[in-house]
């Protein structure tokens, strides 16, 4: 793993290489997508990463604002990836109250636990549009 200064990683390069996305593809996609910004703006894949800038990444119901500690071009363990990068603790809280809103939303309004066959779809039907 490199970590010297004078290291440029493209952004989508760094995003896989910390294990935020499986691919480099997905991680372009989703940096052209908007699901990526970097210091507060959109940004596109060719971006250099600098270290101590803040990267807001959205991850299906999550999104987590990290700080690049190191630069790496390289895949590399999950525990040497961590090392990349620090989130936030305002990023962690909120995070956590998300989490815990969803799961005292699934206990509210729980579902089912088989799908409705077919004379319960209709029955469902019917009574939608009535």
């Amino acid at each position: 793993m490199a970590s010297e200064p004078q290291i440029s990683v493209r952004l989508d390069k760094w995003l896989w290489a910390a294990r935020f996305y499986k691919t480099r593809a997905i991680a372009k996609e989703m940096i052209n997508g908007g699901k990526v910004h970097y210091n507060g703006q959109r940004t596109k894949s060719s971006k250099m990463a600098d270290v101590d800038a803040v990267v807001r990444i959205r991850q299906g119901y999550d999104e987590k604002e990290v700080v690049i500690k190191k630069l790496s071009e390289q895949r590399q363990q999950a525990v040497i990836a961590q090392t990349l990068y620090e989130e936030t603790p305002e990023s962690i809280a909120k995070r956590q109250t998300y989490a815990e809103a969803r799961r005292l939303n699934v206990l509210n309004n729980p579902a089912p636990d088989t799908k409705p066959d077919k004379k319960q779809r209709r029955q469902l039907i019917r009574f939608k549009a009535s």
